[in-house]
């Protein structure tokens, strides 16, 4: 994938020393990536997005490539150049590795020519903008699933982000797997009756349920792909049509509520009082997945809360960004 939208020499423009500072923040994951520019008050400047830049998906070169797209559009957005940069914070889902997160920002710092630049991965940046950095956790529930913590002796846990084929419970592609399986079983005889094989025929544009396995199997078909199927399940559900479905999005509420319990005993604060943010597209199903994540959670940690981000994962990674130029500052 190549950048599109690319600004004329953006890498080599003079940085005017004396202009407002200005940082960026990078949210990329498996479906799609964020770009925002912040001048140093946190104003927002300009946004731009791209295609996905997970690099065990895409990889290294691909995802860089992403990640430049969506900052170039962000630099046309508010009218600068990548030179007038001062801070980079660049948060990708797939780089818990930390020789893949090392590939990643020298494949960064080659595209985008930014000297000051960050990568950490997607939980960091979600997990700094739910809570504003103070002690607490976020659930991630997208293409994939992750859940991230952190107590207030700074100890930093994360469970899941396995990816489809060993984990991801709770995220779309495990919802939409779980309601391809239901749709198979239901076709065989061997499960409960289920409108999904409708949606499922319509979304994979086949005919007969029958040829869903040529669909879903089909070289070029995607994990992406497949986790937007997951829509059409909260949807189902959400319209309380299909007993099925809301049996999977109800299960998947409790997988995340597993994640989470087993984040909140590794960092020993059960007793605490703190936010569990949640993060993706799964939780546009609203309380049909949140009502079983806050049960599971309150059993293990009463004094807990669920609550919105107060953060975009892009707006966090910008905030990030500006603190790193204060600590670039303070060693200076």
């Amino acid at each position: 994938m190549k950048a599109r939208h690319e600004p004329t020499n953006l890498s080599h423009a003079p940085r005017d020393l004396h202009a407002p500072l200005i940082v960026l923040g990078v949210d990329g994951g498996g479906t799609k990536t964020q770009a925002i520019i912040t001048d140093e008050a946190g104003r927002t400047l300009g946004e731009g997005r791209s295609g996905p830049s997970n690099p065990l998906r895409v990889g290294v070169s691909n995802a860089a490539a992403a990640v430049r797209e969506a900052v170039d559009r962000a630099c046309a957005s508010a009218d600068v150049l990548r030179t007038d940069i001062a801070s980079a914070e660049v948060g990708l889902a797939g780089v818990r590795r930390a020789d893949l997160k090392e590939r990643m920002a020298d494949a960064l710092q080659r595209a985008l020519g930014i000297s000051s630049l960050e990568v950490v991965t997607d939980a960091d940046i979600a997990l700094y903008g739910a809570t504003g950095g103070k002690p607490g956790l976020v659930l991630i529930a997208g293409t994939g699933s992750i859940c991230c913590g952190k107590n207030a002796r700074r100890r930093h846990v994360c469970v899941g982000g396995w990816g489809p084929l060993a984990g991801d419970e709770g995220s779309g592609s495990w919802i939409a797997r779980r309601a391809l399986q239901a749709v198979a079983q239901a076709t065989d005889g061997r499960g409960a009756a289920t409108n999904l094989d409708e949606a499922a025929c319509q979304y994979f544009n086949v005919a007969t349920p029958d040829d869903l396995s040529l669909a879903i199997y089909a070289p070029s078909m995607t994990n992406e792909r497949i986790a937007g199927f997951a829509r059409h399940v909260i949807e189902a559900a959400a319209a309380g049509r299909d007993a099925v479905a809301d049996g999977i999005v109800t299960d998947a509420g409790r997988e995340l509520a597993v994640a989470a319990c087993t984040v909140i005993r590794k960092l020993r604060i059960e007793r605490e009082t703190f936010q569990v943010a949640y993060v993706g597209g799964v939780f546009s199903a609203g309380e049909l997945v949140l009502a079983p994540l806050r049960a599971g959670v309150k059993r293990v940690a009463p004094h807990a809360f669920l609550a919105p981000p107060q953060l975009s994962p892009a707006a966090a990674a910008a905030t990030m960004a500006r603190e790193q130029l204060r600590r670039l500052a303070l060693a200076g």
